[in-house]
Parts: C-alpha cells; sequence; structure tokens
C-alpha cells in the first residue's frame, strides 16, 4: 500500500465544501463515495474513512491560523438526504486492528483540536443536522458547541455501535455525552443501545441536542442562532491571518528530513531515531510584529507542524516501529530563549494558537 500522507490544502479536498461569510464560517460535510482512501469500498451515505478526517483536520488547522476573525463555525451536510452514517463499515471491517485504533485516535484528535480550538479562540461552533447523523457524525456533532436538528420524522442522532457491532463508540461519543452535555449515565446507556436513535422532541427532552425546528423554519431558525452568536463576539474582525504553506520533506528509503528535525529509520531493530535542531536564538524576532511577519516560518510553528507530520507518518506508516529514540541538537540557553519569546507575546492571537498548537502536538 503506498504510504499516507496527511498534507493536504482546499484546493485538494475530495469530501469537504467550505464558504466564508463575514465572521461566519461553513462546512459541509460532502463525501465523494467514489474516492475512498483506499481499495475495497465505497463511502456511501456520507460515511468517512481516513482520508475524509484527514481534510477535516486540515479545515481545523487553517480555521486557527488562517482565520482569526471568525466568530462562527457551522457544520452541516452537503447531501440532503442524510448528515452523516459514521465510520464506513466496510472500511473497517477490511482494516487491521492496529489501522482501527490508530483511525480513531486520530479522528478523536482532530474533535478534540476544532474544540480546544474554539474554547481559546472564543469561537462558537453550531451543528445543524438535516437526515440520519449516526455513530461517528454524531460524535463531531458532540464536537460543537450547540447541535440543531431538523424535527421531520426522518432526521436522528444515534450511537449504534453497540447494537449493530457490539462494540462501544470509537471517538469519544459516550465521553461526551456524559461528560460535556451531562447526560445522566443511565440515559446514555439507553441511548447507546437504540440502534435507530432519538428523533426531534425526545432528541433534545434527553439532552441529546440543543434545538429542533420544522423543516419549513429550519434554516431560517439556524441562521437567526448564528447572527445572535456573530454580535456576541467582537473585536476580531480586523485580524489578519497567515498563510500555512505546505510541510517541506526529502523522503529516502531510511530517513525524513524536514527543517528542524530528522526521522532515522532502523527497520531491523524496529527503532526510529527522531532528532529535533534547535536553531541559534540569534536568528528569532524580538516582537509579535516580526512573528507576523514571518508566518508559518516562525520556528515554533514550523517545528511543530513538522513533528506532527512525522508523529502521524510514524503511526500510520511505520507500524513495525517498537521503540522511538528522542534526540535533541542545538544549545539549551538558545531553547529557553524561544520559550521565552513565547512568553512575553502571550495575549497576541498567532502565538497563543502557536502554544496551543504545540500542546495539541505534545498530546499526540
Amino acid at each position: 500500500m503506498e504510504p499516507i500522507s496527511f498534507q493536504t490544502n482546499p484546493s485538494k479536498y475530495r469530501h469537504w465544501r467550505i464558504e466564508k461569510e463575514g465572521q461566519v464560517f461553513r462546512v459541509f460535510m460532502q463525501v465523494d463515495p467514489e474516492h475512498p482512501l483506499r481499495d475495497g469500498y465505497d463511502l456511501k451515505l456520507n460515511s468517512y474513512d481516513l482520508g475524509v478526517d484527514i481534510e477535516l483536520a486540515d479545515i481545523v488547522r487553517r480555521l486557527r491560523f488562517e482565520h482569526p476573525e471568525i466568530a462562527t463555525l457551522v457544520i452541516s451536510s452537503g447531501h440532503s438526504q442524510v448528515f452523516c452514517a459514521g465510520a464506513n463499515i466496510n472500511m473497517l471491517g477490511s482494516s487491521t486492528h492496529a489501522w482501527k485504533v490508530n483511525f480513531c485516535k486520530f479522528t478523536n484528535e482532530t474533535r478534540c483540536e476544532l474544540e480546544d480550538w474554539a474554547a481559546q479562540a472564543d469561537v462558537r461552533t453550531l451543528c445543524a443536522i438535516t437526515g440520519p447523523c449516526a455513530g461517528g457524525g454524531y460524535e463531531l456533532a458532540l464536537a460543537c458547541d450547540e447541535i440543531w436538528l431538523v424535527d421531520d420524522g426522518n432526521s436522528a442522532v444515534s450511537l449504534p455501535e453497540t447494537p449493530l457491532l457490539g462494540v462501544l463508540p470509537g471517538t469519544g461519543g459516550l465521553t461526551r455525552l456524559v461528560d460535556k452535555r451531562k447526560m445522566r449515565r443511565d440515559r446514555a446507556d439507553v441511548f447507546c443501545t437504540v440502534a435507530e436513535g432519538f428523533k426531534g422532541k425526545r432528541a433534545l427532552r434527553w439532552g441529546a441536542v440543543d434545538a429542533i425546528s420544522p423543516k419549513s423554519k429550519f434554516w431560517d431558525s439556524v441562521g437567526e442562532r448564528i447572527e445572535k452568536l456573530v454580535s456576541e463576539r467582537s473585536g476580531r474582525a480586523g485580524r489578519k491571518g497567515i498563510s500555512l504553506g505546505p510541510i517541506p520533506v526529502v523522503i529516502d528509503d531510511d530517513e525524513r528530513r524536514y527543517s528542524s528535525l530528522t526521522v532515522t529509520y532502523q527497520r531491523e531493530q524496529r527503532i526510529a531515531e527522531l532528532t529535533v535542531k534547535v536553531p541559534a536564538h540569534a536568528s528569532s524576532p524580538s516582537s509579535s510584529e516580526e512573528i507576523h511577519a514571518l508566518g508559518d516560518d516562525f520556528w515554533p510553528l514550523r517545528f511543530a507542524r513538522e513533528l506532527e507530520d512525522a508523529i502521524l507518518d510514524l503511526r500510520v506508516n511505520h507500524p513495525g516501529t517498537g521503540l522511538v529514540l528522542l534526540r535533541s541538537e542545538g544549545n539549551l540557553d538558545d531553547l529557553i530563549a524561544w520559550d521565552q519569546i513565547l512568553l512575553d507575546c502571550r495575549g497576541d492571537w498567532l502565538i497563543d494558537q502557536t502554544i496551543e498548537l504545540l500542546c495539541h502536538v505534545f498530546q499526540r
């Protein structure tokens, strides 16, 4: 199988459509069934695989750095009859256990980053559900601040993994139901045993969604809510984001080289050696203005993106690796000075988001 690349950009999206209207950013899930990441299955009913979620992760990352002016994010379906059927069953059935673990880990990390970014940037996220919303689709909705469901007798939210597959939801569904939405544990247990899920008034009564509206008024009601959310968040319209370019990397048989780190593979020993190179402090910017001018070439940001790409490549493309040796090259005083720059410039949105990204990558 060809190595999986985690780099993409909006011009390459196959499964998501994005629109920006002032301070509102709209993301439409519109999965192309004929373009799965691997052969052997079709992505029907807006079901997803790792390729779909790689694009979603890229959207969230670009929202973090390229669109600091955004006040509200709206996620909905690009298909009229279904929101999302969750992870593709045929994909899961044909995958190894290790692949499924890494798949679920990556999808949950994407949803966690969505939540962390929204909380840190004070952005409100709203999921507008039209049609059945099951499994991982509902887990995506649960990552949003508000869930709106059309009350049309067809649309429903569900976590059907237990009754249909005999497994628990794999991307934080039950945790978010109980800890985030404060659904009683006994009710959450019942909810995840009802394969068809909850519709309309029952979903609202149990706390599975925040609001319902008849089909004839749904988008008008959602629009009014979006306007209110935007009006509550002022002072960001003048912010200008930075552009996230591709991550340059040189790939050889036994080595993967970035500007700030190198990964060397010793396959027979099942060892990967990751060496981080700390640049001299003399090359660092001294103000937030200089950092903004550097954009994605600001070393802490560049390092975070490169380290994340290396970690994801190790996870998915080198499953035989049993030990990762972490080494560093450079001067400790230089590294402390780079940290001090981040601390001195806190309060600037770009610095704050860079620190948040570093935390997210280290958690991986």
